[in-house]
């Protein structure tokens, strides 16, 4: 590793960070306090830091973003939320704890968009149903989707606040229909970035963060 230019030799060595540079392997980096990313996920990969079956999407990302120290209790980055292996489409990362928690937790409403592929026809009463709210197979509690627009006969842009495990597909399921495929496209308000291809990542910038928020 260099610093500014010169190697670093002392682990322990301190520098300011104002417009700090330094290289890794010889990549260049800048330094960032917090790192906040967007990952176009392929279908195939897990969102596991120890996946089973399918490559970690954290083998898409540098060393130095998956490993690198923080003050907080998180160490590299972290997904936002988890895709199952299947599903592509806008997954966020960073190594803010406090970030990582405001944007998963159900407490805080995000609006999650998915473009949903159906086996059958979406009809206006599965519409209907899916923004009244249908109950899935271990909850008794009807969840709902804050919006449901068909996009044809079988696509529709679905929008959820919750991330229960595999929502989107059983909601699907209690309306008599099947998932064919998944892909999500926005989160708050800030959608994916049409020029970042598939398995890329890339910085979020402040405007894109007040997006999220906003």
């Amino acid at each position: 590793m260099s610093i500014n230019g010169e190697i670093a030799r002392k682990a322990d060595a301190e520098f300011a960070t104002d417009d700090l540079k330094f290289s890794v392997d010889g990549a260049a980096w800048g330094f960032v306090e917090r790192a906040y990313l967007m990952l176009n996920k392929p279908a195939g990969y897990e969102c596991s830091q120890a996946p089973k079956h399918w490559p970690s999407v954290y083998s898409l990302l540098p060393t130095p973003l998956t490993t690198r120290p923080t003050k907080s209790s998180v160490n590299g980055v972290q997904a936002v939320g988890r895709l199952d292996q299947d599903t592509t489409g806008m997954l966020l990362l960073s190594d803010d704890g406090q970030f990582i928690h405001h944007m998963a937790s159900p407490k805080h409403h995000v609006p999650k968009m998915y473009v949903v592929t159906t086996k059958h026809a979406v009809d206006d009463a599965a519409i209907s149903a899916l923004l009244a709210g249908v109950v899935l197979n271990d909850d008794p509690e009807a969840v709902a989707a804050v919006a449901c627009e068909r996009v044809n006969e079988t696509q529709i842009h679905l929008t959820l606040t919750e991330g229960k495990y595999h929502q989107v597909k059983r909601m699907l399921a209690a309306v008599g229909n099947r998932v064919e495929a998944l892909h999500r496209s926005q989160i708050g308000g800030l959608k994916l970035d049409p020029d970042l291809a598939e398995g890329r990542w890339r910085w979020l910038t402040a405007d894109d963060l007040a997006k999220i928020n906003g």
